[in-house]
Formats: structure tokens, C-alpha cells, sequence
């Protein structure tokens, strides 16, 4: 098959090397020159495990190519991808898709013989009539099926996430549409992936509601924290205890400070948008993001109680700086309104992150970045973790301590034992379990 993915950001270029790899050729096409030029250069925009190697493995078998161009790649695919942004439209929370109708238009003009044109992107609950609309408008000639292909990576581990995937939803009524998407992934069979084609809309409902239901399981096992943490009960023998009833699963249940990143916050204010716009009240999902947004906050006073109540005049170092591990993506990191907190308090902050410290400059440019765990926590009142890499699950606790100016760790991923640390001399702050004084 022959594709064409317009869009090279996190989603269109894992999609697109992950595509070629299922040896179907596969053009990419963005409009940013400089990230064209530093593709074929070999150099990827994004961080993602094994996705460097991919691309060049593909690119070297001539499967996959990049260009600013869209025009001789759509004349020449079986199906086109819209995989553009979707961010947050400033003002009122809605999701912005003046990308996608731009491609839309885009698109329109190149098409020759059937296509199928699918949007990759996570929007809302009707964009693909009005994408469809848009087509056929601007070239009515278009033999064209527009189709709804939602994603469902997860940042860090996108590649196997598109190999064996959960399930793969098509929207599409269209029977020739149906059969270009499933020759699409025909390469998933030998896995048994569940190819679920649906209606347009219903495909499009899925990736929200998918998203705003994990949110919810993140959301309500940090409430259980907390009340864990004053009632003297261990949040993560909670979550076990509950997740082990395959009704609710263990998967989303581990407390932290909140969720971040490019889908949740996105998607989940996106949602209630549109549940507005046909006059519903999502009253779960807009408490769910209330409370995340409440939570990234609290964790700045959270830090503060460990030194007594005051940050004033204190050195507080911070390990892991993006919103999860095995990324470098910033976008609504728990770690930005966290350092901000801290700042406002009066504190001085230092911080090191494996692969996000060029990322969070842009968003934080007001702390020192360090070299390394132990430069990091060179001097500091108290460190606080929030980011679980696994870089941060083995630190040697000795040197740790001497380094220090006050053995205080603030651990909001629970990656570490409370008797560990206490025997080890630390005051001690987790989520949802007792703090312990070393």
C-alpha cells in the first residue's frame, strides 16, 4: 500500500516508520522545512525508545521518505493520514482543528483515483463530516472515503503500542474504505489484533472517552491516597487489593501528582466541550479535571510540610522533569506548576532530568539544571521526585544523604520502601502512605 502521512509530530512519524516497517511505502509530510532537512539528515525530533533506528531502517530500505510536499504523495496514495496537531484552543478549552481542515483543503486539491483520507488525529465527535465536507467542496471530482483511525500510543512505548495494540478502531460505513484500512493492517493479523470497524462518530467517541475514563482511574486512586495518608492505610496495598478484581484491573492505579502530558488534559477539556455544545453535563470528567489540576499544586505544600512549613530561603532539587518516563515531552507536566509552586514559596531550585532538560527550559527557565542525580541533590534541603525513571529506582542512598544539606526526600512516584529509607537516615514523604522519620 501506498501511504501519505501529513504531519510528522509524536503521532505522524511513529505511525508512519511503523507503517513502512509493515512494508508499505510511506511518504511523511510536514511543513516545517527544518524538521524535513534534519529527518533525512537521520535526526529525529522526538524522543522515543527505538524509534531512531526504525526510521533509519526503513529509510534504508527505501520504504519510508519525508518531503514538504504533499501534492505527488496524496496523487499517488491508497490512503492519506491526517496526523496534525490538535492542541487546546486558547479561550475556551476547545480542541483547535484549524490544522486539520487546512490539510483537509490541502489534500483535496492533490487526490486523483479512489483515496481513502483518514484523520489520525484525536478530534472531536464530528470533524470527519466536516473534513469529508470540506473535500468535496474543494474538489468535487474526489473519488474519496474519510475515515476515523484514532491512536492509542502511549509515550515511551508507541512502538510496540502500534505492533500489538489492544484493538484498532476504523470508523467507516464505506465497504471499499473498509477494505483499503484492512489491508492497511493486514500485517496485525499474525498478532490476532482486534480490528473494530464502526461508525465514523462512534470511532471518534472512543479515543475521547478512552482517554477521559483513565483519567478517571488516575484521578480517583490520588483521592484514595490522600485519604490513605491520614487514615494511617497504604495506597499502593489499596490499589492492589482493588486492582485485582479484573472488573476494575491494576493498570492506572498508581498515585502520584497528577497526570500530565499531550492527551489527558487535552482530550478531557476537549470533551467537555463538546459535551456542552450538545448540552450534557459531564459532571465526573469535569471533576476529574478540576481535581488533577488542584493536585500538581498541592504538591508544592506537600514539599513545604516536609521542611516544617517553610521553603523560605531553601535549596529543593527535583528528579524528572516530564510528565512520564522514557519521553521528553513537557506538555502539562506535573513538574511545571510543582517548580512554580516551589518558587513562589520562596525556595531556590535545581533539577535533573535524563533526555526533557532542553524541553523544559522553554517552560521553566528559571531553575538550575544539573549534570546528574547526586550534582542535583548537592546542597539541597529536601529532593523531591517526580518523574520515575528508572535512572531515579536505584540511587546510592549513602551518597545521597552526604551530599545533602537535610536528609529529606519527598517521593511522589512511591519508588521507594519507607523502611528503606528510614533505615537509611531519611525523612521520608511518599503518596497515600505514613511518612517515616529517619
Amino acid at each position: 500500500m501506498r501511504i501519505a502521512m501529513i504531519g510528522t509530530g509524536y503521532v505522524g512519524l511513529v505511525s508512519g516508520a511503523c507503517f513502512a516497517d509493515f512494508g508499505h511505502d510511506v511518504t511523511c509530510v510536514d511543513k516545517d522545512e527544518k524538521k524535513i532537512a534534519a529527518l533525512h539528515r537521520g535526526e529525529i525530533p522526538i524522543y522515543e525508545p527505538g524509534l531512531d533506528e526504525l526510521v533509519a531502517t526503513n529509510v534504508k530500505a527505501k520504504r519510508l521518505d519525508f518531503t514538504t510536499d504533499l501534492s505527488k504523495p496524496v496523487a499517488d496514495a491508497d490512503a492519506v493520514f491526517i496526523a496534525v496537531g490538535t492542541p487546546s484552543r486558547r479561550g475556551d478549552g476547545h480542541a483547535d482543528l484549524s490544522y486539520v481542515y487546512a490539510a483537509a483543503k490541502e489534500i483535496a486539491r492533490s487526490l486523483t483515483g479512489f483515496t481513502v483520507v483518514v484523520t489520525k488525529s484525536t478530534v472531536p465527535v464530528g470533524t470527519g463530516d466536516e473534513v469529508e465536507r470540506i473535500i468535496r467542496e474543494t474538489n468535487p471530482k474526489a473519488d474519496v472515503v474519510v475515515a476515523s483511525n484514532p491512536e492509542f500510543l502511549r509515550e515511551g512505548a508507541a512502538i510496540r503500542d502500534f505492533k500489538f495494540p489492544d484493538r484498532v478502531v476504523v470508523g467507516t460505513s464505506d465497504e471499499r474504505g473498509r477494505k483499503v484500512m484492512g489491508d492497511i493492517y493486514r500485517p496485525l493479523s499474525l498478532n490476532q489484533a482486534p480490528l473494530m470497524f464502526t461508525e465514523r462518530r462512534t470511532a471518534e467517541m472512543i479515543k475521547y472517552a478512552a482517554n477521559a475514563f483513565l483519567a478517571t482511574k488516575i484521578t480517583f486512586i490520588n483521592e484514595i491516597a490522600d485519604l490513605s495518608e491520614k487514615a494511617g492505610a497504604n495506597v499502593q496495598e489499596v490499589a492492589r487489593g482493588i486492582g485485582l478484581d479484573n472488573r476494575i484491573g491494576t493498570k492506572f492505579l498508581h498515585a502520584g501528582p497528577g497526570f500530565g502530558g499531550s492527551c489527558f488534559p487535552k482530550d478531557t477539556k476537549a470533551l467537555i466541550k463538546i459535551a456542552q455544545d450538545y448540552d450534557v453535563s459531564l459532571r465526573i470528567v469535569e471533576s476529574v479535571l478540576a481535581v488533577n489540576e488542584n493536585r500538581k499544586r498541592a504538591m508544592a505544600r506537600k514539599v513545604s510540610q516536609a521542611l516544617g512549613g517553610s521553603l523560605r530561603g531553601k535549596t529543593i532539587a527535583v528528579l524528572g522533569l516530564t510528565f512520564k518516563p522514557d519521553t521528553d515531552d513537557m506538555r502539562d507536566a506535573p513538574s511545571i506548576p510543582l517548580v512554580t509552586g516551589l518558587i513562589d514559596m520562596g525556595a531556590t531550585v535545581k533539577a535533573f532530568d535524563p533526555v526533557g532538560m532542553e524541553q523544559a527550559k522553554g517552560e521553566l527557565p528559571d531553575i538550575t539544571y544539573c549534570e546528574d542525580a547526586y550534582s542535583c541533590a548537592q546542597g539541597a534541603d529536601a529532593l523531591v521526585i517526580v518523574t520515575e525513571w528508572v535512572q531515579f529506582r536505584a540511587l546510592d542512598l549513602d551518597r545521597l544523604k552526604s551530599v545533602m544539606a537535610q536528609p529529606v526526600v519527598v517521593d511522589l512516584r512511591n519508588i521507594y520502601r519507607p523502611e528503606d529509607m528510614e533505615a537509611a537516615g531519611f525523612t521520608y514523604d511518599s503518596i497515600g502512605r505514613p511518612p517515616v522519620q529517619g
